[in-house]
């Protein structure tokens, strides 16, 4: 009797949540009603076309004729979507690295592997990813213009945001600093980073850092692009480690150096900690963010998965067929997108960040 009574109660709060929630004065629920009206306007066209009409098998000319979503078309063309214009008798090779970043960001998002071991996991993750993808060694050499797809968005996405992390809390320590040319070089880096888009710094990595460095004409674009991205994410990153170090009341700095703690010992065991514990929402949403900033890697002639996508409907006996195959780059986003969002509540309770110190 007590656990139907307490479930019954659980619903009537539920209820009465979802009911002030919907109808709770004239604003929402003139929202609701307008929600609701879209809602019918919009979504029985889109079961129309996306699955009563749809085409799941047959070629190109039976999804014209049956004038709804043409499912065959990402089932013929979903390994180009993924890996581009690499061989496909090679192409386990970028599946297995997208296996291997996959699971070091899997095993890197839980607390209880935060050690020393792991980062020595990256580094290796990293160049064994690499060693994969162009060759050597006992494999066949494949250049970087036939990389593509899904591996290579994932790869540079997890190696930039995670080479830009530490030297973003460098530029926001320097940033804080007393020293003042240290603080006005980061002030520089970061501000004229921040101020620049980021279609312009891939456009510097190609045309101007191969003239800044010797022998830079035979410097792979892709390592060029990934240096200058770096450089980019870093600022903004900075920019929310230092909103997360003005948080901490100066007091603890001042304790511990009576302590006799150096100052970068206070960083690593005092200040940092709390400071990244706040932050992390933040992180999070610049991570999600510079995820789908992978697509601009198409500007300088890299095949990232919406660039791949874009050309498989460009395909002579699958011309036309966009919609699909961004909506199947759209959901793939959407994965690892509400992941990560999922994760950064997670995260915060797990760490307890909503406490500030």
């Amino acid at each position: 009797m007590t656990d139907g009574f307490q479930t019954v109660r659980q619903a009537n709060v539920i209820f009465d949540r979802l009911r002030r929630g919907l109808f709770g004065g004239w604003l929402n629920t003139s929202l609701t009603v307008l929600t609701v009206v879209l809602l019918v306007w919009i979504v029985p066209p889109l079961i129309r076309w996306g699955l009563l009409d749809a085409s799941f098998s047959g070629p190109s000319g039976d999804c014209v004729a049956a004038g709804g979503a043409c499912w065959s078309f990402v089932a013929a063309k979903l390994r180009f979507i993924l890996f581009a214009f690499y061989p496909p008798d090679l192409q386990w090779r970028p599946l297995l690295v997208m296996l291997l970043l996959v699971a070091l960001l899997v095993i890197t998002a839980q607390p209880r592997f935060w050690r020393r071991e792991l980062l020595i996991a990256w580094i290796v993750v990293i160049v064994g990813s690499w060693v994969l993808m162009s060759g050597g060694w006992l494999l066949l050499r494949v250049p970087s213009n036939q990389w593509g797809g899904l591996p290579v968005t994932l790869f540079v996405w997890t190696v930039c945001f995670a080479l830009a992390m530490p030297l973003a809390v460098l530029l926001a320590l320097a940033r804080r600093s007393r020293m003042g040319g240290l603080r006005t070089v980061s002030i520089l880096l970061i501000e004229l980073m921040r101020g620049t888009p980021m279609v312009a710094i891939l456009y510097v990595a190609m045309l101007i850092l191969p003239m800044a460095i010797p022998g830079g004409q035979g410097f792979d674009k892709t390592l060029r692009a990934m240096i200058m991205i770096t450089l980019f994410w870093s600022a903004y990153v900075a920019e929310v480690v230092r909103a997360g170090l003005q948080t901490i009341p100066a007091g603890q700095e001042e304790a511990a150096t009576a302590l006799g703690l150096g100052y970068w010992r206070t960083m690593q065991l005092i200040v940092l900690p709390q400071a990244l514990r706040l932050v992390i929402p933040g992180l999070v949403n610049l991570a999600i963010g510079f995820l789908l900033a992978t697509s601009l890697l198409a500007v300088i002639g890299i095949f990232d998965l919406l660039n791949a996508a874009r050309a498989s409907a460009t395909d002579p006996q699958w011309l036309g067929f966009y919609d699909e195959a961004y909506l199947t780059v759209a959901v793939i986003y959407f994965v690892f997108c509400y992941a990560g969002s999922r994760y950064s509540r997670w995260l915060e309770r797990r760490l307890g960040s909503h406490v500030r110190p």
